[in-house]
């Protein structure tokens, strides 16, 4: 099999692009050919803002490279990653107009919330969920923070939803978690396309010891995943296990500070992918307090590769991957109290903790290997090509 891989790539490196490489890294190891269309946004300094405007509704460039790599190579699926902003949904008809069938992966909610988050303000938002213009966005500038960038995503979203791109130009939409799939649908995605196939972790890092007696945080140092949270939860511990924050972001002064006058409190910056996994796998559990709708939760299932159980906010795709008493705990998101309470319960319940590493270990290779994940993208594939079969003969 063939397949054309589009992606838009953002400046900053994520779980986005790790797991996107981590996909074509499977599909190559089985014996199938991954080709790529890329455009990153470092160039995005070259285009006016009209120009960025006009692009993420429509960049012909991108549709005649794709038409044209198209007309090289018998390919039998697009799988679009990112489109967002330089590529745009004129990939799709690029695909269409050679009956090549697109699958489009659902890595954020962008084709429903104009900042691709449901957050605005410190908390969720979904004032812009099923409204045909999502206005509401452009109002509060919810997008970088300004009304006018804001404005052309909002333009994005409005121009196809009325040209009806969704509906005809995807053959399959791949949503991480049930969670993010529901809020696809509420917002207006075509359910019968829609189909859940989680990210994975590989190669399995193997199980870790957990004798490290402490708590460890990774990701993004940003309002929404919760550092302000986690933070007050360990000003509160009376007797606190040591914490460990590895990443980096916008609220790194606040961590930085938080680790001056906080005893046990750790900020380690980033690290490189196999120092992270050793200390997941020595550490006693991974805190994930994020107050967003992840549309997945990548770190959570790292953790449990290496046995390490979670103490995860009750939102979002977040408390669909962590089941509460068995692969971790659930508190109440954006309450420090509630968090405080269930690293106290963990470090009191010490069998249960043993449990739950088990528990842990055992759901990342039920659920989360290469295995089941290239059974699936092989299945949504197939089905892509009957879908766009269906579609050609009606």
């Amino acid at each position: 099999m063939r397949i054309l891989s589009i992606h838009n790539v953002y400046q900053i490196r994520g779980g986005e692009e790790e797991s996107r490489d981590s996909e074509e890294r499977l599909l190559r190891e089985n014996g199938h050919i991954v080709d790529s269309y890329e455009e990153t946004n470092h160039d995005i300094e070259q285009y006016s803002s009209l120009q960025v405007a006009l692009k993420s509704i429509w960049s012909q460039k991108s549709y005649h490279i794709v038409k044209e790599k198209l007309k090289r190579h018998p390919y039998d699926v697009v799988h679009v990653q990112n489109f967002f902003p330089l590529i745009s949904p004129s990939v799709y008809y690029a695909a269409q107009s050679m009956g090549v069938p697109v699958v489009q992966t659902l890595r954020n909610y962008r084709l429903i919330c104009p900042n691709s988050l449901f957050f605005r303000d410190g908390q969720v938002c979904e004032d812009c969920l099923g409204k045909p213009i999502p206005y509401p966005g452009v109002v509060h500038g919810c997008y970088r923070t300004s009304r006018a960038v804001t404005g052309v995503t909002a333009a994005m979203l409005t121009s196809h939803r009325l040209a009806r791109t969704w509906q005809k130009q995807v053959d399959v939409f791949i949503a991480l978690t049930d969670f993010a799939k529901q809020k696809m649908i509420e917002g207006g995605l075509p359910a019968q396309k829609i189909v859940v196939k989680p990210n994975f972790v590989n190669p399995d890092p193997g199980p870790g010891s957990g004798a490290g007696n402490f708590a460890l945080y990774v990701g993004r140092l940003s309002v929404e995943k919760g550092l302000d949270t986690l933070i007050e939860a360990w000003r509160q511990l009376e007797q606190p296990i040591q914490l460990k924050i590895i990443g980096d972001g916008p609220l790194a002064p606040m961590v930085e500070q938080a680790a001056q006058e906080l005893t046990g409190v750790e900020w380690l910056g980033k690290k490189p992918i196999a120092e992270v996994h050793r200390l997941m796998g020595e550490a006693s559990f991974l805190v994930f307090p994020s107050k967003w709708y992840e549309t997945f939760g990548r770190v959570a299932v790292e953790a449990f590769a290496k046995g390490t159980p979670v103490i995860a906010a009750n939102i979002g795709a977040i408390a669909e991957l962590v089941e509460n008493g068995v692969t971790g705990l659930h508190f109440e998101p954006g309450n420090a109290y509630s968090l405080a309470q269930s690293v106290k319960w963990m470090l009191n319940h010490p069998e249960h903790h043993a449990e739950m590493r088990h528990q842990a270990r055992k759901t990342y290779l039920e659920r989360y290997t290469s295995y089941q994940n290239y059974d699936q993208i092989m299945a949504i594939y197939k089905q892509a090509q009957l879908n766009a079969n269906v579609k050609l003969t009606a």
